[in-house]
């Protein structure tokens, strides 16, 4: 959205700089109008102010975004392009699109978290309210949320079977929550967290006191138990 400001100053060029330091650009970002060239006047008398018109564009968090991870990926040499959309509760969603995708991802997604973490640090720089932001690829969140739940029910099952606590591999606080989520109505299990970041992990336990039903398909799960989780998720 293109907006404007006018000012007037003695000259032409202060009227500019009065406009550019107020709007925090420098001249390359702007354009401009020039309304009145101004007259000095005879000793001051019959003085006219130069007054300038200078036009913006208005930059939204979602534009900041996808320029950021364009130019980001620009940089990593990869041929890719962010497609911002708008989530719920004003969440930025912008999915990548190219050719080679699997450097985006990296591994376990790694690459993608990071590509996230530092576009949410530089759209949310200097705002009040916090905007959230997720970046996506090839579907890659969907299809790790499925297996993450694969591995928690299997994980589960094992301790069931062996009365062993199971610790899976570190993972990121998102994904922590999807292990916690999906074990929160398992019967006999209960989940926590131990570690710190970046080596945080979920750990499986054996429930106290549990006495787990074996049933055709495996154990029953017993609705509406919460989850046990420290601070830190």
């Amino acid at each position: 959205m293109t907006k404007f400001i006018e000012k007037e100053a003695a000259t032409r060029d202060e009227a500019i700089q009065l406009a550019l330091d107020e709007l925090g650009m420098d001249r390359d970002d702007v354009s401009v109008e020039v309304l009145e060239e101004g007259k000095k006047g005879f000793f001051g008398i019959g003085a006219v102010p130069a007054r300038v018109r200078v036009s913006y564009e208005e930059s939204t968090p979602a534009a900041e975004a996808k320029a950021f991870v364009d130019g980001l990926l620009q940089r990593m040499g990869i041929n890719g392009e962010a497609f911002p959309e708008q989530g719920e509760d004003g969440q930025i969603i912008l999915d990548i699109r190219g050719e080679d995708m699997g450097a985006v991802i990296g591994r376990r997604g790694d690459t993608l978290d990071a590509i996230q973490y530092l576009t949410s640090l530089t759209v949310n720089r200097g705002k009040e309210e916090h905007i959230r932001i997720a970046i996506d690829t090839e579907g890659y969140r969907a299809k790790r949320e499925e297996s993450l739940q694969r591995l928690a029910r299997k994980m589960a099952g094992k301790v069931l079977k062996y009365h062993k606590n199971m610790t899976l591999e570190p993972m990121n606080p998102y994904e922590r929550r999807i292990i916690h989520a999906t074990l929160q109505d398992y019967q006999g299990v209960t989940t926590y967290s131990t570690g710190t970041e970046p080596n945080r992990r979920v750990v499986v336990a054996m429930e106290r006191g549990a006495r787990p039903q074996k049933q055709r398909g495996g154990y029953r799960s017993r609705p509406q138990r919460r989850y046990r989780k420290d601070s830190a998720e």
